[in-house]
């Protein structure tokens, strides 16, 4: 098994919303590619090469109307998706779709043991984008996508995804709802944008008990949200052994951020992922893909960050 950490960072992922006014900037990929250069990390790591996903690829978690709909929306050179509130650009199919195609690349290293683990520095994020409908900054849903393609080509029977961005991963629990294959577990402030992750949404059907939210008042910080990571999420992994963990990594949940109020440090961050690759040795053959989702003061992403990789690296030093 290749024991490094793999490394997606293509600087494709800079080219969305060029030139537009926006907290989900252009430079927050230059926060995060520069801090891990200067932090020596890429050298070390696996390049995973970007590609464009396939319209097949995409339909693992979106309808055909709504890839349609967005298409149009992006050739007619709209500003945002008609679907909800998100900014494009002339290119921003383009960009997102190699975002989901970098991601796929991702999930194939970690799955067939070229790579251990990996980190997916992709713009635009993903999680709240739902079957139908793109928003809150997201076109495509790369987790969604990722856990499904790991499902259907690598045979994948049960997924984890861990979301710790500030915001519901609204998109990411619709998508798998009633699916008792695919965990879905986030902790996110509440109240704020979408408006959903309510303790009392745990899923409906099959995927009664698959869905696990952690809302917490704003303020909240390690106490709160490495405790549900340890002590919510942890035991139930013991009854569903997931063979993949994917995290939505959203660092609008560190302390300073400009779009939510939780207090989480750049140490919590490393402990956060050191729990995930616990329970990803326990279950998965320590198969872990990160993602970027959130996160919008741009040093404070760029600390959390080489933080974060850091742990996903530290099994392989």
């Amino acid at each position: 098994m290749g024991n490094t950490t793999a490394l997606l960072a293509d600087p494709i992922f800079r080219e969305h919303l060029v030139g537009r006014e926006h907290p989900e900037r252009p430079e927050r990929f230059d926060a995060v590619a520069g801090a891990l250069e200067r932090a020596g990390l890429p050298a070390r790591m696996q390049r995973i090469p970007s590609r464009p996903a396939t319209d097949e690829e995409l339909g693992l978690c979106h309808t055909k109307e709504y890839l349609k709909v967005a298409r149009r929306d992006v050739e007619m050179r709209h500003a945002f998706l008609s679907t909800g509130d998100t900014d494009i650009t002339p290119n921003s199919w383009d960009v997102a779709s190699k975002a989901v195609g970098g991601v796929l690349n991702a999930v194939d290293a970690v799955m067939t043991g070229k790579a251990r683990n990996a980190f997916c520095a992709v713009r635009p994020p993903g999680h709240h984008a739902t079957p139908a409908r793109g928003m809150g900054f997201c076109i495509f849903n790369n987790v969604a996508i990722a856990a499904r393609y790991a499902q259907r080509r690598h045979g994948a029977e049960r997924v984890l995804i861990a979301d710790w961005d500030v915001h519901h991963g609204n998109g990411t629990q619709d998508i798998f709802y009633a699916d008792p294959t695919v965990f879905f577990f986030s902790t996110h402030q509440w109240p704020l944008y979408p408006g959903t992750g309510r303790a009392d949404e745990r899923g409906s059907g099959a995927g009664e008990g698959s869905t696990l939210n952690c809302p917490f008042p704003a303020g909240s910080g390690r106490r709160e949200i490495v405790g549900a990571f340890e002590n919510a999420l942890s035991p139930r992994m013991e009854a569903f052994r997931p063979d993949l963990v994917l995290v939505s990594a959203g660092f609008d949940s560190r302390e300073g951020d400009l779009l939510g109020r939780f207090t989480l440090s750049d140490n919590d961050f490393g402990d956060l992922t050191r729990i995930l690759m616990a329970m990803a040795r326990k279950y998965s053959g320590s198969r872990v893909v990160s993602m970027l989702e959130g996160g919008y003061n741009l040093s404070g992403l760029a600390s959390a960050t080489v933080s974060h990789v850091r742990a996903l690296m530290e099994e392989g030093d």
